[in-house]
């Protein structure tokens, strides 16, 4: 074939480009498994994180087998579902309008000290893009032992400010119950308060919107939970 004619150098370039794309697939089938691990280790490590554990980046794994002693699914009753917690797309569930039809995933966390905590996943939308967190639930089904929160792009010194210790620690020792009344915790401006008696947090300063999509966050994936965290204050 001539080298110097156009068919060689269409069929020359059409080689390159099916090398090059079985190449990048091939890498990409390889390496899929090695993503999916990373992926579900760095969930189960914000998992933890919302209960105070903080295992070694080695002992993700094993660590949240240790703690978390159980998870199940359940729905707007109260009434269990699913045993695969982790599996659930929460993202997915919260675009479900309808909260009857959502599944809702529960994780009972164990501690060192035998102490029962339940861990509840959240997903909104902050200004940049998605916001997530978990909230740790003492066994009374309302006091708040610990948050964790995260985000994909928020501003950093700003909205990002979400996922550092001073914001999540606010949330520690709320509640959702005010007797019969569940009201979900609010994220204001300081200085303000709620009305109905809700709970309430500092929010960022300089990431209004960022925290106004945490505390809408907090009120839609919380309240599908009421039922059956009134179950646990009854226990």
């Amino acid at each position: 074939m001539n080298k110097n004619s156009n068919t060689y150098t269409i069929v020359y370039i059409s080689c390159i480009v099916v090398a090059v794309g079985a190449i990048l697939a091939l890498a990409a089938m390889v390496l899929k498994p090695l993503q999916q691990h990373n992926a579900d280790a760095d969930k189960m490590k914000q998992i933890l994180a919302s209960a105070h554990i903080t295992p070694a980046e080695d002992s993700v794994i094993e660590d949240f087998g240790r703690y978390i002693t159980a998870q199940y699914v359940v729905d707007v009753q109260g009434r269990v579902i699913g045993s695969d917690a982790f599996g659930v797309d929460v993202a997915a569930q919260t675009k479900i309008t309808d909260a009857a039809q959502r599944r809702l995933p529960i994780y009972e966390c164990t501690l060192s000290g035998g102490e029962t905590k339940y861990i509840i996943p959240a997903y909104g939308a902050g200004l940049w893009g998605p916001i997530w967190g978990y909230i740790a639930l003492d066994a009374d089904g309302s006091t708040v032992y610990g948050a964790y929160f995260s985000h994909q792009g928020e501003t950093p010194g700003l909205g990002a400010e979400i996922q550092e210790p001073w914001f999540s620690g606010q949330f520690e020792g709320k509640q959702l119950f005010h007797g019969s009344e569940f009201a979900p915790i609010q994220v204001l401006k300081k200085g303000r308060k709620p009305t109905g008696g809700a709970d309430y947090v500092d929010a960022v300063s300089g990431g209004t919107i960022t925290s106004k999509g945490v505390s809408a966050m907090l009120d839609d994936c919380l309240r599908p939970y009421k039922v059956y965290l009134e179950s646990l204050r009854d226990k």
